[in-house]
């Protein structure tokens, strides 16, 4: 959690909070691949990259 607590001090310290979005949306759809890696959707996922 040290990592998650140093990238808000950052985006504090240098007023950065477009970032905090940009991450957010990333670490999503990260999960979003992690989940449907399995079942019948994963193709049509695979495409959009």
């Amino acid at each position: 959690m040290s990592l998650v607590r140093e990238f808000f001090l950052f985006a504090k310290k240098e007023k950065k909070w477009w970032l905090v979005p940009l991450v957010v949306v990333l670490l999503l759809l990260g999960a979003l691949l992690v989940v449907v890696e399995g079942s019948s959707i994963a193709p049509f996922i695979y495409t959009l990259f």
